[in-house]
């Protein structure tokens, strides 16, 4: 399904300027930030995040936006250092490491030739790759600032995988919106990177099966997929409960993303080749509220890093497409628990320390093993949170700009609405997207979601 826009410009960003932004107090000297075992193994893919904002309420506020921005992030990187460093590969083990030398952060200009309500919200294919998200080499953080004619903007955050994760750049941009409110902020982050094996080393023989090393060069030649479709949706807070009313019929307590998950896996079964008699789903669980240090659950909440694991199930395509919502649910569920747990994190800490030096990938991420489709939640990243004193963004979401991809994604968000609602980006192979598209949970975004 194709949406267009409302209007008939064809959609044209102009850049008007680049500026590099550094910490206002650097550290003494420039450091180097090791990376953890689990920064290894997310790898140095691009992630962006990208906020949209209506015209701001606040009077002649517009012409200096860009100004508070940029002397916010400068404050900003005072206490997110790594973000103002730079990336480079240790000559003796191979690996990437982070040298805090206040290299800074790039932030670009742009302005659209539309208003924002003649976006493709959609089609994220047309509208992120070298418009809103221009990627330029040797910064793991650049941000792009675009004004649109109805004087809202659009602002999209680029980090590199090494520097965090969802939950890191989650608390980096609140504490950014903080400062520029002049707000104390309320994360004082820990960039100790100290998850560190165990000696001697030990793990479950399944992480063997789960995840394997590679080169970059298998990671950039990885199995030509059809995974290509960016898309963008928005999921009613009616759908979410209906689901989750369906995953619990027979007594079991089940989440929203359980019953969402499960929904989609049946669905997913219908968009396969019909070759295969099994379906792959896999979860993103954040393991830093397992990962408990001194018995204190959240002893790493502030933590600037990677602490992902990935958690993934395998079932036959005549069980999805036979069984309830309420059956698959439970399959997930399982799925789930068998990586939220101290033990998982612990052996997969040690399971790469055995493996270092190199690049580690999950076989599915890498295309391994048939179809297959990953979840990332994000019930905790900030949508409406990340105000700048320009007002609440109407959506907030995450995309990625690689090309070459071997799993599909859903990413599920906070709508920007606050009521309950969804907002879903995802990279897809076409009939996955019919497949997904083919009823009315799934609903292509629209400037009518955002009530532009």
């Amino acid at each position: 399904m194709e949406v267009e826009a409302a209007g008939h410009n064809k959609f044209e960003v102009n850049f008007t300027g680049k500026s590099i932004i550094r910490a206002t107090n650097p550290l003494p000297g420039p450091h180097v930030l090791a990376l953890s075992n689990l920064d290894l193994l997310s790898g140095r893919f691009p992630v962006t995040y990208f906020y949209f904002y209506c015209t701001p309420l606040v009077s002649n506020f517009t012409s200096n936006i860009v100004d508070i921005l940029k002397s916010s992030l400068a404050e900003t990187l005072n206490h997110y250092y790594p973000f103002a460093g730079k990336i480079v590969q240790n000559p003796n083990t191979s690996e990437p490491e982070i040298v805090c030398d206040n290299s800074g952060a790039l932030v670009v200009e742009a302005h659209a030739n539309i208003p924002l309500k003649e976006l493709n919200f959609y089609n994220l294919n047309q509208s992120l790759q070298g418009k809103l998200v221009s990627l330029i080499p040797n910064f793991p953080l650049q941000v792009q600032v675009t004004k649109y004619t109805c004087g809202g903007i659009s602002l999209t955050f680029t980090f590199d995988h090494a520097l965090g994760d969802a939950s890191a750049f989650g608390k980096f941009l609140v504490s950014w919106s903080e400062i520029a409110q002049r707000k104390p902020i309320s994360c004082i982050p820990d960039h100790r990177r100290n998850l560190c094996a165990r000696f001697p080393t030990t793990y479950h023989p399944s992480l063997d099966q789960t995840f394997v090393k590679c080169t970059i060069d298998e990671i950039i030649n990885m199995p030509t997929t059809r995974i290509r479709l960016k898309r963008l949706y928005h999921i009613d807070a009616s759908s979410i409960d209906r689901l989750q009313t369906l995953a619990c019929i027979d007594g079991n307590k089940r989440t929203k993303i359980e019953a969402f998950s499960a929904y989609v896996w049946k669905v997913m079964v219908n968009a396969i080749d019909q070759s295969h008699s099994t379906c792959k789903m896999g979860w993103l669980v954040d393991g830093r509220a397992r990962i408990c240090q001194g018995g204190d659950e959240n002893s790493m909440s502030n933590y600037i890093g990677n602490v992902l694991s990935v958690a993934f199930a395998e079932a036959s395509v005549i069980g999805l497409k036979t069984g309830s919502i309420s059956d698959i649910a439970n399959d997930v569920h399982d799925a789930i628990s068998k990586v939220t747990n101290q033990d998982h994190f612990l052996d997969l800490i040690d399971w790469i320390e055995c493996h270092r030096p190199g690049l580690m990938l999950s076989r599915i991420v890498l295309g391994r093993g048939g179809p297959a489709l990953v979840l990332s939640s994000g019930r905790r990243f900030p949508v409406t949170e990340v105000d700048f004193g320009f007002g609440s963004p109407v959506l907030g979401t995450v995309c990625s700009t690689i090309e070459r991809i071997g799993v599909g994604y859903l990413n599920q968000r906070p709508s920007g609405r606050g009521d309950g609602s969804w907002t879903v980006s995802a990279i897809l192979w076409p009939e996955l997207a019919a497949a997904l598209e083919s009823d009315s949970i799934f609903q292509p975004m629209s400037a009518a979601h955002l009530q532009l």
